[in-house]
C-alpha cells in the first residue's frame, strides 16, 4: 500500500470515539430524565419553577468556563421565551458586576464540581441579600449545593470519550435542564406564538410568525368602489391601484364582492362601462383576518391561484395583501 493511500492515523477510531459520544451522551440524557422523572426530582423542579417564576426582576444565570458557556445559552433562551434573564460572569461579578444582582432577582449557578471558586463571591452575595439561588451540579453535598436553595443534581454519569476527562455529558445535562426550566417557565406564563413573535422579528422564525397585518396595504391604498357605482369608476379605481382588482362594498362598507381581471374578460363588450359593479363583481369574494398569519394568506392564494386577498375585519375591509408582498417578506 503506497503512503498516499494509507489511511490516517486514527481515522477509523475516530468515527468510532464519535459515535461513542453520542451514544453515552444519550444515555446520560435518559438518566437526567429518569432523575428527574421520580416524586424527589419532580418535587425539586417544580420549587424552581416556583422560585423563578416568582422573580419580579430577571434570571442571572452563572458558570465559569464550559458551564460558563453553558450558562450563557440558558440566559438567552429564557430571555427569548418570555423569562426576562442575563449572564453574568462569576469573576466579573467580583470586581463591580455584582451591582447586575437585585434582590428581585433569581440566581440560577451552573458547576460541575460545586467548588468553583470564582462562584464564592456570588454565592455569599445571594445569601447575603436572600436572593434566591438555584444551582445546577453533579455534587448535592458540594458548597454550591449546600448554599442553594434548590439544588438540581445531575446523575453521576461521568463524562463522554475515552479519557472521560473533557465536559460533555455534563454540559449536555446542564443544557437540557437549562431548556427544561425555560419552557417550563414559557408554559406557566402561557407565552404565546404572538409573544413569541414580539421576541424574534428577524430571521426564519420571524418570517414565519408574520401576521397579516403587519404586511397589508390600507387606506387609500385599498381598491375600493361602492356596489352602486358604474364600471367607468371601478375601471379608473382598479387601473390605479395596480392590485388588479377591486372591491365592492354595501351602503354599510362591508365587502360584498370583488372584480378582477378575469371579470373583465368575462363581461368584455360594447356596454361594459355602463354596466353596474354588481353586475359584473363575484359576489362573497375570499378574505383573511388581520391576525391570521401571513403563511394562510400564501397558503390560500396558491390554492386559488389569486395574487391577492381583501383583509377584513368582520365583514368591513381594512386592507389588502398581495402574494408578491409575502414572498418578498420572505413568507413562504
Amino acid at each position: 500500500m503506497s503512503q498516499a493511500s494509507a489511511p490516517k492515523a486514527g481515522e477509523n477510531g475516530g468515527l468510532a470515539a464519535a459515535l461513542t459520544v453520542l451514544a453515552e451522551e444519550h444515555a446520560a440524557l435518559g438518566q437526567l430524565f429518569a432523575t428527574f422523572d421520580s416524586r424527589d426530582g419532580r418535587h425539586l423542579v417544580a420549587k424552581a419553577l416556583d422560585i423563578l417564576h416568582a422573580a419580579t426582576g430577571r434570571v442571572i444565570v452563572t458558570g465559569m468556563g464550559k458551564s460558563g458557556h453553558v450558562a450563557r445559552k440558558i440566559a438567552a433562551t429564557m430571555a427569548s421565551t418570555g423569562t426576562p434573564a442575563q449572564f453574568v460572569h462569576p469573576a466579573e461579578a467580583s470586581h463591580g458586576d455584582m451591582g447586575m444582582v437585585t434582590s428581585a432577582d433569581a440566581v440560577v449557578a451552573l458547576s460541575n464540581s460545586g467548588e468553583t471558586a470564582e462562584l464564592a463571591d456570588l454565592i455569599t452575595y445571594s445569601r447575603r441579600w436572600c436572593i434566591p439561588l438555584i444551582a445546577i451540579t453533579s455534587r448535592r453535598n458540594s458548597t454550591l449545593g449546600n448554599a442553594a436553595d434548590v439544588t438540581l443534581a445531575l446523575p453521576a454519569t461521568g463524562e463522554a470519550g475515552a479519557l472521560g476527562l473533557a465536559p460533555t455529558s455534563s454540559t449536555t445535562m446542564m443544557l437540557a435542564l437549562g431548556d427544561a426550566l425555560a419552557l417550563g417557565l414559557l408554559d406557566r406564563k402561557g407565552f404565546s406564538a404572538e409573544d413569541f413573535h414580539q421576541l424574534h422579528p428577524g430571521g426564519k422564525l420571524g418570517q414565519k410568525l408574520l401576521r397579516v397585518a403587519d404586511l397589508m396595504h390600507v387606506e387609500k391604498e385599498v381598491p375600493l368602489i361602492a356596489e352602486t357605482a358604474p364600471m367607468s369608476q371601478a375601471l379608473i379605481e382598479m387601473t390605479s391601484k395596480t392590485f388588479g382588482c377591486v372591491g365592492a362594498v354595501d351602503h354599510k362598507g362591508d365587502l360584498v364582492g370583488i372584480i378582477t381581471d378575469g371579470d373583465l374578460r368575462r363581461h368584455m363588450g360594447g356596454d361594459l362601462l355602463a354596466q353596474s359593479v354588481t353586475a359584473v363583481m363575484t359576489a362573497h369574494p375570499l378574505t383573511i383576518a388581520t391576525q391570521a398569519l401571513a403563511a394562510e394568506a400564501v397558503r390560500i392564494m396558491n390554492e386559488k391561484s389569486i395574487t391577492s386577498l381583501f383583509v377584513v375585519d368582520g365583514a368591513r375591509p381594512v386592507g389588502i395583501i398581495r402574494l408578491h408582498d409575502c414572498l418578498r417578506a420572505g413568507v413562504a
